[in-house]
């Protein structure tokens, strides 16, 4: 399908996806293998490059990640960064020990001999070390290129094969120079050209969905989520009108959600879409559960049980297209092991063999930012792109304790008037993740003279590049002063607004 690739193998490191994510800011298509991928599968693979990540493990170490070594036999390229350069220097005749001081954050690295892969890279630059072991002894004929202050091999050479090593990360971008590194790595030495972009892969996805899907037709379940709708815009831009889309109501998505998302659909790209209205039905379910878990499987499970029933009323169905994404795709076959919980509301596992249905996943080779570009080039609307990350579970898991019509109205209120303010101030596309959530407590408060006993709010607003760490943000307060102003004037039932100030880890960014 992409005729240049570079393989990246997964040693553990916390940087893998990044590393196949800066080789596709350069427009060159990437994936990550496990470490122990057989040498047959990367050879069918056929990579112009090979990149070995970095990892937790010491090269020395019983059990520690070594892969096959005929990847030093394929004739192409080779960079080992931190955990792959010790593996280099390991395997291949060199000798690796315990450094006496470990090197953890910046670091000044000096090149001692230009090579390609330092192609317009200053004689001293900052880089980020993560590291507790070092090259002693480089093998032959690798030759050291650059060190630092604790590392007197921080980069090496093998001219003559194409190897190349750095004990720090270039990924990373408090490695400023880093991306220029890659940059050289994929254009001067492994000789890619930039041919992976999203007009690219609309025309590939769109003649593989065509090929896989013939005159059959094919169901999506929409969540009104960036991934769903993306998902059923590429499948009807290949098959037209045998796709059906199933959009369900569970009671518990934000104001006017239902209708935002079908007019869409309907109206910028003449779907078919079915609207079910199941809120009652899921409301009903969640009465009187006030445990999360709980709360997540129940939402999942009726789920999948309506969207069933719709699905089995289209005629001749024989395909789900679903949105699923690269990350959890190598998730379930990393080197960490399979992810210990997959959400629940995603794993329609069950209908594909209840239903004999057949999957088809367009997005299973995107990361999320991707995914956006992609919307930008099928001509989605922005406000569907750009929207905040919106739980499957929905209001449910901000509604804390129990789940009833009233309370997600309130919250719906609430959060709607979080958005706004947001927006007004210029805002929404600089947070990750803003919304309300209504706490299950009462508060003493005073309005027009009289006591009252009434609810309280909590606005919570995070940054984050991608979900897995996130530091609360700083809205100006004047911003906080009118939401909070409106949502006690405006949403009967709450007479206190809170600021969650909380990052995450320790806390997670949904309230359960």
């Amino acid at each position: 399908m992409h005729e240049e690739k570079i393989l990246v193998l997964d040693f553990g490191s916390q940087y893998t996806q990044l590393i196949a994510r800066r080789v596709r800011e350069n427009k060159v298509y990437s994936e990550i293998f496990p470490f122990n991928a057989s040498i047959e599968k990367i050879r069918n693979f056929n990579p112009k490059g090979i990149i070995l990540s970095g990892g937790p493990s010491s090269v020395y170490d019983k059990g520690s990640p070594i892969p096959d070594l005929a990847i030093f036999e394929l004739g192409v390229p080779v960079l080992g960064i931190c955990y792959g350069m010790q593996l280099m220097a390991h395997c291949l005749g060199g000798r690796v020990g315990k450094a006496q001081k470990r090197e953890y954050g910046k670091a000044e690295l000096v090149i001692d001999h230009k090579t390609d892969l330092f192609n317009d890279i200053p004689k001293r630059t900052v880089v980020w070390m993560s590291h507790g072991d070092r090259i002693e002894r480089v093998p032959s004929p690798f030759k050291p290129i650059a060190h630092t202050g604790n590392s007197p091999v921080a980069a090496m050479y093998d001219k003559g094969r194409s190897f190349f090593a750095l004990q720090f990360h270039p990924e990373v971008v408090h490695t400023p120079l880093g991306f220029r590194i890659i940059r050289n790595f994929l254009f001067n030495i492994c000789s890619c050209r930039p041919l992976w972009t999203m007009k690219s892969f609309i025309e590939t996805a769109t003649e593989e969905i065509r090929e896989k899907v013939g005159k059959k037709k094919v169901v999506c379940g929409i969540s009104g989520g960036v991934d769903s709708t993306v998902t059923a815009v590429i499948v009807h831009r290949a098959i037209g009108r045998q796709l059906t889309c199933i959009f369900v109501d569970n009671g518990v998505l934000r104001t006017g959600e239902a209708k935002k998302v079908e007019q869409t659909l309907r109206k910028n790209f003449h779907m078919n879409i079915d609207c079910v209205d199941a809120s009652e039905r899921f409301l009903k379910k969640l009465k009187g559960v006030i445990d999360p878990e709980k709360k997540r499987k129940i939402i999942g499970n009726e789920f999948i049980r309506v969207f069933e029933e719709g699905a089995k009323k289209i005629k001749g169905v024989e395909f789900l297209a679903q949105g699923t994404l690269y990350p959890d795709v190598i998730e379930s076959v990393s080197f960490k092991g399979p992810s210990a919980t997959i959400k629940s509301h995603h794993n329609v596992g069950g209908l594909l063999e209840k239903m004999k249905l057949k999957l088809i996943e367009p997005l299973r080779e995107l990361f999320k930012d991707e995914v956006r570009v992609l919307g930008k080039e099928l001509d989605m609307p922005e406000e569907i792109i750009n929207r905040h990350p919106f739980p499957g579970p929905g209001l449910a898991i901000r509604v804390i304790g129990e789940v009833t019509r009233e309370r997600c109205d309130i919250l719906r209120k609430a959060d709607t008037i979080v958005l706004d303010e947001i927006k007004k101030a210029g805002l929404y596309k600089k947070i990750w993740q803003a919304f309300a959530v209504l706490l299950p407590v009462k508060s003493v408060g005073v309005m027009g003279d009289e006591r009252t006993y009434e609810n309280v709010i909590a606005i919570r607003a995070v940054n984050s590049l991608d979900g897995m760490t996130a530091d609360w943000s700083r809205i100006p307060y004047y911003v906080l002063g009118i939401m909070s102003n409106r949502i006690i004037n405006e949403v009967k039932g709450v007479n206190r607004v809170v600021y969650d100030i909380s990052s995450k880890p320790p806390s997670t960014i949904e309230w359960e």
